[in-house]
This record gives C-alpha cells, sequence and structure tokens, in this order.
C-alpha cells in the first residue's frame, strides 16, 4: 500500500489518546482491535493500532534510562505502532524504525509527526541483515514460534557485535530462555485481547 492511502487508513480506524503506561506519548489507537482485526481479513492482528504490552515497557524503561540512547543510533525492529521508537526519539536517540507492514511504517510516520519527535522509518525485512547501529530494540517480538526462531538469532548476533539489545515481552510463550531480566512493570491491558486487565511485562536483555 502506498504512503498516502496507507496514512489514510490509519486515520479512518483509530484516533490519538495517550499510552497507558506512558502518558506523555500519545498513540493513535483503534477502538475496538478485535472488530479491525476481523476487518483486515488477516492472520496477523494489526500490531499499528495498538500499544502492545511489551512495546509499552520497553518504551517506559527508555524513558526512564534516556542515557541508554540519548546521542546513540538506534533501531526499534517489528515498530509496530512506533511506540518504543518515538520513546527512543523522545529520550534524544537518533532513531530508525522498521516493520513489514507498510500501514504500520504509515502509522509510525503518523505517531512520530503527533509526538513532534523526528524518526526515520523503514520498511522490509531486516532480520537477514547486520544493522550498524548502536542500540537494538523489539517490543513483544515473540509472539509465535516462526518469528521466535528469526529474531531471536537476529538480536543474539547484535549483542555479539556489542549492540546493547533490550526486548520487552508480557510472558509470551516464544520467549527464549537465558535471557537476563532488567526491568518489569504492571501494564494495563485491554482484556478482550490478553485476556486480563494487567500483564506483568519484563525487559530483557541477553545474557552475557
Amino acid at each position: 500500500m502506498e504512503p498516502g492511502p496507507a496514512q489514510e487508513l490509519v486515520r479512518s480506524v483509530t484516533s490519538p489518546r495517550p499510552v497507558p503506561l506512558t502518558p506523555d506519548i500519545v498513540l493513535r489507537t483503534a477502538d475496538d482491535m478485535i472488530a479491525l482485526w476481523e476487518r483486515t481479513g488477516s492472520p496477523e492482528p494489526p500490531f499499528w493500532a495498538f500499544p502492545w504490552a511489551g512495546g509499552q515497557a520497553l518504551a517506559r524503561h527508555v524513558l526512564d534510562h534516556p542515557e541508554l540512547v540519548a546521542g546513540r543510533r538506534v533501531l526499534d525492529i517489528a515498530s509496530g505502532s512506533g511506540l518504543v521508537a518515538v520513546a527512543a526519539a523522545r529520550a534524544g536517540g537518533l532513531v530508525t524504525a522498521n516493520d513489514i507492514d507498510p500501514v504500520a511504517t504509515a502509522a509510525i510516520a503518523l505517531n512520530a509527526r503527533a509526538n513532534d519527535v523526528t524518526v526515520e522509518v523503514t520498511t522490509g525485512d531486516l532480520l537477514d541483515t547486520t544493522p550498524d547501529v548502536d542500540v537494538l530494540l523489539a517490543g513483544d517480538v515473540f509472539y509465535d514460534r516462526d518469528m521466535a526462531a528469526r529474531v531471536e538469532p537476529f538480536l543474539l548476533a547484535a549483542h555479539r557485535r556489542g549492540t546493547l539489545v533490550l526486548v520487552g515481552d508480557p510472558q509470551r510463550s516464544f520467549l527464549p530462555r537465558g535471557w537476563t531480566r532488567v526491568d518489569a512493570f504492571p501494564v494495563p491491558v485491554p482484556p478482550d485481547l490478553e485476556g486480563v486487565a494487567v500483564k506483568t511485562t519484563t525487559v530483557w536483555r541477553p545474557a552475557p
């Protein structure tokens, strides 16, 4: 989908509202995620239309510790709505947000503009590349077996190159073992989406 129509789609099905765990950030959010998901007809939910728990926790951690990203080259992989990218830019990072979904990258651009931050946006699959960045952020990427199998080697390879790697995860089934806990938050989530009203969500980094 071209940028213009993609942004019009995002505008038509979302409205700006504060993110529960980072209320100083406004995100274009759908009123009814289940209905929107059914409307898209996609096997994957519209990751761009909601602040998922992993992204909320990671964004909160970055805002609480701006020294992690300030003045550094940051890549937010599988960015979805761009929440983590916006938080990293707000904290002073030089941020690129990436997603394979052109609607997501349209949403990221809108959300960056709404929060008055600069985020470079790229569309495409970067998981077979070796990005030259200082910090690699990933919110809620272990949601299914296939994605976990691809993204974990990408993250670990970056860690071995000396990149700071941080992941936000709300106890997803395919979270790898052996990572190191950095932080944790109780994150408000829609019960119809997650089955509970609050999910304990952890920020992880690869083990040394």
